[in-house]
């Protein structure tokens, strides 16, 4: 007596029968099919062991259904890309999501090299310099209202120049007289100290610090023979050819502050009202 030969999962003699060995285990037609066989992503029905199958990201097609959502073309040997959980063609994806490239107004394709900024694309080679035409790619680069340069042009062409040496000043430095300098090249003309941030006076053209300044030109006050610099005792007092500091302004004779009052010169004295009367 001859051994059973059945399905081993409807027991079905499968003498004279096809069948599938699924782990050396036997199985029909139909019950390998409805264990085994995977669904078809587009139909929802089953695809049979006979029936060539597509696969694409975890996803299961039959080969019919495997088809540009857009225009039905079958994508079997087409190149294609996932929209929005829908299979689409090359084609269908340039016409309706692809970015335009504002540089040369021709299609940015699926997969090849772009760039994207304030909302725009291009090409790689299309975002080139405003200045030297050069494609900037990863390099960092500058924009300037619609145009877009290289940092070496955008310096070359807008940073401004330190007025001493001539240098491109990029960041810091300090104003004077309207013009940058770096705050290396800004010192005072008599000891070269740097003055940036610091309090400096000038003479003609020429930035002094004030001890420079006190030392070299500033008037002395009449009555304690120390440098009116402008800085610290504030405003000052002018006489004919006689000078002092506001606070030092005073009666010769009571030290009465003579600031905003009457006061009469007496020889190398200044008296007040009262003082002069006596």
């Amino acid at each position: 007596m001859s051994e059973a030969f059945d399905c081993h999962c409807c027991k079905e003699s499968l003498y004279g029968k096809k069948y599938i060995q699924v782990e050396e285990v036997p199985h029909c037609v139909p019950c390998y099919d409805r264990l085994y066989a995977n669904t078809c992503q587009q139909c929802h029905q089953l695809i049979q062991h006979n029936s060539p199958e597509l696969y694409y990201e975890e996803r299961h097609y039959h080969e019919e259904c495997f088809l540009c959502s857009r225009c039905s073309r079958s994508l079997a040997d087409e190149p294609f890309t996932l929209q929005e959980e829908a299979l689409v063609c090359n084609d269908c994806y340039c016409t309706q999501f692809s970015s335009q490239c504002v540089a040369c107004r021709k299609t940015v394709m699926p997969g090849s090299k772009r760039l994207e900024y304030g909302g725009c694309a291009w090409h790689e080679e299309c975002f080139t310099c405003c200045g030297c035409e050069k494609p900037i790619g990863s390099q960092s680069f500058i924009p300037d209202k619609d145009e877009y340069y290289c940092v070496p042009c955008y310096e070359g062409r807008f940073a401004p120049r330190c007025a001493h040496c001539k240098q491109l000043l990029v960041q810091g430095g300090v104003t004077y007289r309207d013009e940058p300098w770096h705050k290396e090249c800004f010192l005072c003309s008599g000891c070269k100290a740097q003055l940036a941030g610091q309090a400096f006076t000038t003479q003609g053209e020429e930035p002094y610090c004030v001890k420079c300044f006190s030392h070299m030109y500033a008037q002395k006050c009449t009555a304690c023979n120390k440098p009116i610099t402008g800085f610290g005792e504030g405003k000052y007092i002018s006489f004919e050819e006689r000078q002092w500091h506001q606070p030092c302004f005073t009666c010769s004779e009571c030290s009465i502050s003579l600031v905003g009052t009457g006061f009469f010169p007496n020889g190398s004295k200044i008296l007040c009202k009262t003082c002069n009367a006596k």
